[in-house]
């Protein structure tokens, strides 16, 4: 069975940081890129970081530069999100998902995980 799992959401205060992580089981990382998307309500889901299959290119949108860094461990099935100098405005449920198309946009993915929330408050 194909699945994805995010973890490491949680509340932090702004300034803080928080690692998440997405765990793959039924098919190997290796041959997709992977993204971390985030929707908070009412808004549209945006592709926040995507990285290439081997990890050589990364993605950022313009918001989390600088404070944001995706890492991938295909030995390890994993990929993770670091996110530090959070702001109240990165507040959302972070989902992750895996594609084979290199531009990181949500219709370019095959795969979701169900989401890790993040919030971010005082």
């Amino acid at each position: 069975q194909v699945q994805l799992v995010e973890s490491g959401g949680g509340l932090v205060k702004p300034g803080g940081s928080l690692r998440l992580s997405c765990a793959a089981s039924g098919f190997g990382l290796d041959y997709y890129v992977i993204g971390w998307f985030r929707q908070a309500p009412g808004t549209e889901r945006e592709g926040v970081s995507c990285i290439s299959m081997s990890g050589g290119q990364s993605y950022y949108v313009d918001s989390v530069k600088g404070r944001f860094t995706i890492s991938r461990d295909n030995a390890k099935n994993l990929v993770h999100l670091q996110m530090n100098s959070l702001k109240p405005e990165d507040t959302a449920l972070y989902y992750c998902a895996a594609g084979v198309e290199r531009e990181c946009k949500s219709d370019n993915m095959e795969y979701w995980g169900n989401g890790t929330l993040v919030t971010v408050s005082s």
